[in-house]
């Protein structure tokens, strides 16, 4: 089993966590709608994954909705070291779309629905998931949104604030109003938009969390990463895993799947040190990606 204390640590505000987590969205029904397929299969996806020495797991209750958390609940309440991650500012419609849901009163409720759902009388982190746009970060003011959720945190209902979604100014603004522990964005190998962030981030001490580390719905490919990883005798999943661990040390990672193979897989990139050719062949995949 691999030991994931090699691919080192980085703090969520007070709390240290191993820098390989597990993203729980995949556990959810197709488009991350309804139920899971198996419910068995996702509970025991979950209890491996604590088993294998994950102390960091992102959710939220718009997944499904309400699906993901009640999963993690069952498979792993009481938690023992564990902190969990999730977010808010969005809902989900009856035809599976993805509504913004931004106001003081929403944000509340949706900070008492993940309470309620996995069990827990205080939430570890809360990102605001910004909602300009679905797909991407685009500029606005989210200083209405992450004031209410400030004001939650003051009532002892969120220890930690991140966002999610983000562009670099709206960092900024939200750092004016309270701290945030971390950034959750689209980034990977191929999607290299968020370099200067992400340096910009390690020097203040906040986390970043990339979404979709192995392209999301539609998977990475590449000859370069196929080539690199056959040298390597690995999977090409695995390298592109252990290059975002070798990108900066503030990244956490948080690979999602239902499936028990595909999250030993994950996990073993934790133990995958990429030499120093391997690195600058990777790095050209992403160049015109960059900022």
């Amino acid at each position: 089993m691999t030991d994931l204390k090699q691919a080192g640590s980085f703090a969520l505000g007070d709390r240290p966590v191993r820098r390989m987590g597990y993203g729980a969205m995949q556990l959810a029904g197709p488009g991350v709608f309804g139920p899971p397929r198996d419910r068995a299969a996702a509970l025991a996806v979950l209890r491996a994954a604590i088993e294998a020495g994950v102390d960091h797991v992102d959710t939220s209750d718009f997944y499904g909705p309400h699906v993901t958390n009640q999963l993690i609940r069952e498979a792993l309440h009481p938690y023992r070291d564990l902190t969990i991650v999730t977010k808010v500012g969005a809902v989900r419609g009856p035809d599976a779309s993805w509504n913004p849901a931004q106001s003081p009163e929403q944000l509340t409720r949706a900070v008492h629905d993940n309470l309620r759902n996995l069990g827990l009388d205080v939430l570890d982190v809360v990102n605001l998931r910004i909602m300009g746009d679905v797909h991407a970060p685009s500029e606005g003011s989210i200083e209405a949104p992450f004031a209410a959720l400030a004001q939650l945190q003051r009532q002892g209902l969120i220890r930690h604030l991140g966002l999610s979604n983000a562009t670099a100014g709206q960092v900024a603004q939200a750092r004016r109003i309270a701290p945030i522990v971390c950034v959750q964005n689209h980034y990977n190998l191929a999607h290299r938009a968020d370099d200067a962030l992400i340096d910009q981030l390690g020097n203040q001490g906040i986390a970043y969390v990339p979404f979709f580390p192995l392209g999301g719905f539609s998977p990475l490919q590449s000859g370069i990463l196929d080539r690199v990883a056959e040298r390597l005798a690995a999977t090409p999943m695995q390298v592109a895993l252990a290059w975002l661990l070798a990108r900066a040390p503030n990244l956490l990672l948080i690979p999602g799947t239902s499936s028990l193979g595909h999250l030993r897989e994950n996990l073993a990139a934790a133990a995958l040190v990429l030499p120093a050719d391997a690195m600058a062949e990777l790095d050209g995949i992403g160049q015109e990606g960059r900022a």
